[in-house]
């Protein structure tokens, strides 16, 4: 029985009253058939709609006591209709986790049911969003769990595993609890097979950023094979954000323990990603990026005043200590287009000053003919 869309006009108005009154006697009956029916109802109508999640917020403690019953059918229904309730709603987020749904759902993260295991995943991820959530969801035991999800859940469970540890590592009492769980090396692992720029090697590098803020997680990354690397290459082919993460990653390596830190970031040809990242990445990650160069210097300190203390003359020390003809030419290519890069916005500065400046501010006649003959 279909009761009303979720994108029915104004006019049903009577017709959507009746259909959350209808579907919340259902969702409270005896009859498992009907409860399971109801609770796909609520899913449906709440997929899009904000009005239905405020409405069917009656149905969160019935759904919850679905989550405890033995069929995997009711529960899935009960999981999937809650997960919709709570996208977007942050009472209804708060409401779930107080009438104590956290409990089935992280035995769900458990089940041999993959189905269960992914939505209990997916609904994670959606009332960590919450910030009252965040310690809360982390005191009940759930991040060992989703950190087993991210070694051996499929593909679409191990990115919502990610998003989740990283809406948790955001409350800073947490991050010594995902630390706890070991999560760099199956976040390495999926950074090296996800796509650079998504979402998920966004919040993996995040995630990896905030951990090596620990000696613990500095030692998992380094010790990890291809630990280092897999951070390189998302600053060198990730999106802008993840760059600046990448590069916030290793910096942070770096100003904790320069002389430990400093060969193994080398190692991995991280200078092209760093030059580029100093002309194209966003503000923080230019600045974060100069500062990792000079950091990466033989020595971090101006060697005598005959060679300023210019980005040019540090990357050209760096160059000099790389080893390998490959590293090294691309390297030198990528110092002479950043400084062509450089020159020519230098020169775009210059005109547009022209552009604006009176003849008063001269002592030409005009400005304007200056530009013209360039």
């Amino acid at each position: 029985m279909e009761l009303v869309g979720p994108n029915s006009d104004a006019d049903d108005t009577p017709r959507r009253i009746s259909a959350v009154r209808d579907t919340l006697q259902l969702i409270q009956s005896d009859d498992p058939s009907s409860k399971i029916e109801a609770a796909r109802e609520i899913r449906r109508l709440t997929k899009t709609s904000h009005r239905f999640r405020r409405q069917f917020s009656a149905a969160v403690a019935p759904l919850v006591d679905m989550l405890r019953c033995d069929s995997v059918e009711a529960n899935e229904a009960a999981l999937l209709a809650l997960l919709n309730l709570a996208v977007k709603d942050e009472t209804n987020k708060t409401c779930i986790v107080n009438a104590g749904a956290l409990e089935p759902i992280i035995s769900f993260l458990q089940s041999e049911c993959p189905n269960l295991r992914e939505h209990a995943t997916a609904s994670l991820l959606t009332l960590s969003a919450s910030s009252i959530n965040k310690p809360i969801i982390a005191a009940s035991g759930a991040i060992p769990f989703l950190v087993e999800i991210l070694r051996h859940g499929t593909l679409e469970a191990k990115a919502d595993a990610v998003l989740a540890l990283y809406n948790l590592s955001t409350h800073s009492d947490n991050l010594p609890l995902v630390l706890d769980a070991a999560p760099i090396p199956p976040l390495v692992d999926l950074l090296k097979t996800c796509k650079k720029s998504s979402k998920t090697a966004e919040k993996c590098t995040a995630l990896i950023e905030s951990l090596v803020s620990f000696d613990e997680g500095r030692t998992a990354l380094t010790s990890e094979e291809g630990g280092v690397l897999a951070v390189v290459e998302i600053l060198e082919s990730g999106s802008l954000q993840s760059r600046e993460h990448a590069v916030g990653t290793l910096l942070t390596m770096c100003q904790i323990d320069r002389c430990k830190y400093r060969d193994p970031i080398l190692r991995e040809g991280v200078i092209p990603g760093l030059l580029e990242l100093t002309v194209q990445g966003t503000s923080k990650s230019q600045l974060k990026a100069q500062t990792l160069l000079r950091l990466l210097r033989e020595s971090p300190y101006p060697r005598s005043e005959l060679q300023p203390e210019t980005l040019e003359n540090i990357v050209c020390d760096l160059i000099s200590q790389i080893e390998g003809e490959d590293q090294s030419g691309k390297a030198k290519k990528m110092l002479a287009e950043m400084v062509q890069v450089s020159m020519e916005q230098s020169l775009r500065h210059l005109q547009q000053r022209a552009l604006v400046c009176t003849p008063a501010d001269l002592s030409i006649p005009s400005c304007a003919s200056e530009v013209s003959s360039k």
